[in-house]
């Protein structure tokens, strides 16, 4: 009697974990999901969680809000989201700085970027492009090079900010080229691009969408892009593998999270979504007019992906001394 009685109960558990799992794959959710952003609004960031906020609306049957939480590199944005409810209901747009970066560059972070989140999903790879001035001498990345080994410390280097993925790109590059730049950080990609076509500063390695339309204007001359292919949007120009230099291959990047302990039907189902709106036409030609391609990676490879990103970072940042505060 007292098996028969165990079995019971395992049984009657297990129908109720079931009809858990089945009553949150079809009715979550149930109310307005929140994207926490950690940019202002009009950034990269904010454009593309705009886009994949409508998409997944669409398709949830409910609406994605966002909220900008600008400051201190992601982090306001990303301690928010560790601190919420794990119900479903709270996303993080996470990037490079705040799930990789930050944890080297801040003394301390008052979150766990590995223990406090469950990857979801990535959303988009973007490279940088290495950018001259159009009238600079420099028309190869061989060129650059050979002027800063004759020009040791001479050549400026500018960027969105310390810690930046425009800063770490051009700190990974000076390492493999064995070359030294002047880095001259600023707040943000407007005015590094601003005094880059002012003349001001020598380089600078940031994203398409701070440096394409510069390029196609004439303005600006694109050396090399630091993503594994070349940009639809320049096929002339050449990766900084085929200009030489595999090893200073780089991109930032951008995928959703949820906070820890989130239930796992809940995140199964957001995977699902968005690895759908990943492969919505439409939205892909967005991505590629930011700069950027489609990142598909789920779960547990976006876990693996964010971990092998922290370790080479890591030791980036420890060579080039790079901190924030």
């Amino acid at each position: 009697m007292r098996r028969r009685s165990t079995l019971k109960n395992l049984l009657v558990a297990g129908l109720a974990i079931g009809l858990q799992a089945a009553f949150a794959q079809t009715a979550y959710p149930a109310k307005p999901v929140t994207l926490v952003v950690p940019g202002p609004p009009a950034g990269i960031t904010d454009q593309l969680a705009r886009l994949i906020a409508h998409k997944l609306g669409e398709q949830l049957g409910q609406q994605v809000i966002v909220d900008n939480k600008p400051g201190a590199g992601g982090n306001l944005a990303a301690e928010t989201v560790a601190k919420a409810a794990p119900d479903g209901y709270t996303l993080l747009m996470g990037t490079q700085g705040t799930q990789a970066t930050n944890q080297y560059l801040y003394k301390a972070l008052r979150f766990d970027p590995d223990k406090d989140f469950v990857p979801v999903h990535t959303l988009i790879s973007i490279p940088n492009i290495l950018v001259v001035r159009a009238d600079r001498p420099y028309r190869t990345v061989k060129d650059l090079v050979d002027a800063a080994a004759q020009q040791p410390g001479k050549l400026t280097a500018s960027s969105a900010g310390n810690g930046t993925g425009t800063h770490l790109a051009s700190e990974q590059f000076q390492t493999v080229a064995g070359v030294k730049f002047v880095h001259v950080p600023y707040k943000g990609s407007a005015p590094s691009i601003q005094d880059l076509l002012a003349g001001l500063i020598d380089l600078s390695f940031d994203y398409p969408a701070s440096t394409l339309a510069q390029v196609q204007a004439g303005k600006l001359r694109a050396l090399a892009v630091t993503g594994t292919s070349r940009l639809p949007a320049l096929p002339q120009v050449p990766t900084i593998a085929e200009a030489g230099y595999p090893q200073a291959e780089s991109t930032s990047w951008i995928g959703l999270l949820f906070p820890a302990r989130t239930p796992a039907p809940v995140v199964e189902r957001m995977q699902t979504e968005v690895a759908r709106a990943l492969q919505d036409p439409a939205v892909v030609e967005a991505i590629g007019r930011m700069g950027g391609v489609p990142l598909a990676l789920g779960g547990a490879r976006f876990g693996a992906f964010v971990h092998g990103e922290r370790a080479r970072w890591k030791a980036t940042i420890e060579r080039s001394g790079a901190t924030v505060d």
